[in-house]
């Protein structure tokens, strides 16, 4: 089938979805470089806020619930031991109570029992509180742990799933923060403030309660006394919540900007950009220090009004209480029991003032984790999932047709007009042209990184959109220029391709690209460490591991993007020989520059402004003479001489 390009003007289609997923910007390259920021850029140029995910407004309690559930048992375990921790601490003033107005009485006419008693039980109460507090601790950290883990996997296991153009668009330094700052300020409130609140909380219930049973003018007092401490704490609430998730802003911004320095050290240090970064850094970490600042203030104002609120009903109730035992309408037990209690009623304002502190900040965290927990994929599984067809044995490679694709990113016009193309099983393609012709695009809609935004891509028939993730990948692998490496082994990397491969399997692999003699030179071989991003080992030699992984993979589509570009001549010839090798009985879709690549391909496109001008075998574009390709190929020619 030949190419045929249609100019039909279609109005644009954003493909996005209600989670704020799609397409993501222009650039028609693999993405931002490490180090300059172009998530933020993306996020710039199209509204997304990456502080502010768009997710349902309950999504925060939904999380909450979720994450609690499978810890159902172990909650309600530690629920029951704080109530009856609380019990035995909260007995100890109406014990004190009856000891002064009743076993001390006692006691003076001779009757020691009651004394004994009350001493007995103020013993067993201390020490069963301790016992209990111990267990509450532990059972209710176990929870937390649980809920901390189960928080971190999500996240993760969230930024492998989501769309190509979602982390385009949502810097990794942001990714790093919810999955530390966000998920460590969670940490802080299970750890240090929840405990205190639901102490807290059980405690204040439990006084009152017993202040209205010794005196219900001392508990109405007592609930009085809430009705500023409430309006005090809705206040501070209400502006800690917003200073909170500015300080959250804040941080995540400074691990972006550190993240990227780090990931651009390189040109960093080549371009003497040190002094520059080190100003940028020093104006953030500022920014911090006064958000951080103001949250601080907050917390004084907070505290040392409360204290105040609480000093002066105390003070009062006492001189009540005080004038009420003289009249003899309360008696003297009662109302040292009412101090007490008064005293531990307010005692934790300022325990509660870090315990809002912690829940403000974590409450901040949280809006932040489930927005990018709600975020769905732009690619996403198909419901009635379909299997690619058997591919005889007879027949190399598998057919790939792009039907009346058209494609649009986010943030701009048609990248890819409507077309129609077909790729011939079992022939090498070759696709060139300027910078932002669209060749990546072309790339990543057949490795379905993005979907078209009209139109469908068929493999032997089958739209890719019904194919799931990893039937998908067992049928198309894209070798990138960078030839990412992870940190391991080179015997790992090349099983990337097929996790349950033998060392035979993978030493036969690396053989067969021409890998095999530089890898035994290594100090340890195939189990020699390659450590972050390969960089133990030179660009060529990642890339013929790249194609190691691809034919131990054996897919019938390959797709290279700019393999060689990056490399010196002796480089390049080792790998286009292991390109050889790895597209031989496959259909391939191969971006390159370089016309030393291009020339031993079955067949040429080129492509201008996304559209595609010129198609057929190089040698006949080659004698055509007048088309873009033949300069192309010329001017190499003459570079050569």
């Amino acid at each position: 089938m030949s190419t045929t390009v249609e100019e039909k003007d279609r109005p644009r289609q954003s493909g996005a979805t209600p989670s704020g997923g799609g397409p993501a910007g222009p650039a028609e390259a693999a993405g931002p470089a490490p180090g300059t920021g172009g998530g933020t850029a993306a996020g710039e140029s199209d509204g997304f806020d990456q502080d502010l995910l768009p997710a349902p407004r309950n999504a925060p309690r939904r999380l909450l619930l979720s994450l609690v559930r499978p810890h159902r048992a172990t909650v309600a375990l530690a629920a029951v031991l704080l109530l009856l921790q609380q019990a035995a601490v909260q007995a100890g003033p109406l014990l004190v109570a009856i000891a002064i107005d009743r076993a001390v009485p006692a006691a003076a006419g001779g009757d020691y029992g009651p004394v004994t008693a009350v001493a007995l039980v103020y013993l067993a109460c201390a020490a069963g509180s301790g016992v209990l507090l111990y267990g509450f601790i532990t059972v209710s950290a176990r929870a937390c742990q649980g809920l901390l883990l189960d928080l971190r996997g999500r996240i993760y296991r969230q930024a492998q799933a989501l769309s190509l153009d979602f982390h385009d668009r949502y810097t990794s330094g942001r990714l790093i923060s919810r999955s530390t700052s966000d998920v460590q300020s969670l940490r802080d409130l299970m750890d240090e403030g929840l405990q205190e609140l639901v102490i807290v909380t059980v405690s204040v219930v439990y006084i009152v309660a017993l202040l209205c049973y010794l005196d219900i003018g001392l508990g109405g007092a007592a609930l009085f006394s809430f009705v500023p401490l409430a309006l005090l704490v809705r206040g501070f609430r209400r502006r800690s919540g917003v200073l909170f998730s500015r300080r959250s802003s804040a941080i995540a911004t400074v691990i972006v900007k550190f993240n990227e320095t780090l990931n651009g050290i390189r040109p960093v240090q080549a371009f003497r950009r040190e002094r520059r970064n080190d100003e940028e850094f020093r104006t953030l970490n500022k920014h911090h220090e006064r958000v951080n600042g103001g949250t601080i203030l907050e917390l004084a104002r907070f505290v040392v009004t409360s204290r105040l609120i609480a000093n002066t009903v105390t003070a009062g109730v006492v001189l009540w209480g005080a004038y009420r035992v003289a009249e003899g309408e309360l008696a003297l037990g009662v109302l040292a029991a009412g101090a007490l209690y008064l005293r531990r009623l307010y005692d934790p304002l300022d325990r509660f003032a870090m315990i809002l502190n912690y829940y403000e900040s974590a409450t901040a965290s949280l809006h932040k984790i489930a927005g990018l927990l709600a975020q769905r994929p732009d690619v996403p599984e198909p419901e009635r999932p379909v299997t690619l067809p058997g591919r005889p044995a007879d027949r190399p490679g598998r057919e790939v047709v792009f039907e009346d694709v058209s494609f649009s990113y986010r943030t701009g016009g048609e990248v890819l007009p409507r077309f129609s193309l077909t790729l011939r099983a079992g022939e090498t393609t070759a696709v060139v042209g300027a910078t932002g012709a669209g060749k990546s695009t072309l790339a990543k809609l057949l490795a379905r990184f993005y979907d078209p935004t009209g139109g469908r891509v068929l493999m032997d028939g089958t739209d890719l959109r019904e194919l799931t993730t990893p039937e998908l990948r067992r049928g198309v692998v894209m070798v990138t220029q960078e030839a990412f490496l992870f940190s391991g082994t080179v015997a790992e990397n090349i099983a990337l391709g097929k996790p349950d491969a033998t060392r035979e399997e993978i030493e036969a692999a690396a053989r067969a690209i021409g890998a095999h003699e530089f890898i035994t030179a290594l100090p340890e071989g195939y189990d020699t460490d390659v450590r972050k991003r390969g960089g133990r080992i030179s660009a060529g030699q990642r890339q013929l591991v790249a194609f190691a992984r691809v034919l131990l993979a054996d897919p019938s589509v390959v797709i290279l993007d700019e393999a060689t570009s990056s490399l010196d001549i002796p480089g390049e010839k080792a790998v286009q020989r292991a390109m050889a090798t790895a597209l031989r009985g496959r259909t391939a879709l191969v971006i390159a520059h370089r016309l030393s690549t291009v020339v031993t391909a079955h067949r040429v496109l080129v492509m201008s402004a996304g559209r595609i001008i010129e198609d057929g075998s190089p040698a006949g574009l080659i004698a055509d003479g007048d088309g873009q390709f033949s300069d192309l190929h010329r001017a190499w020619r003459d570079s050569l001489v």
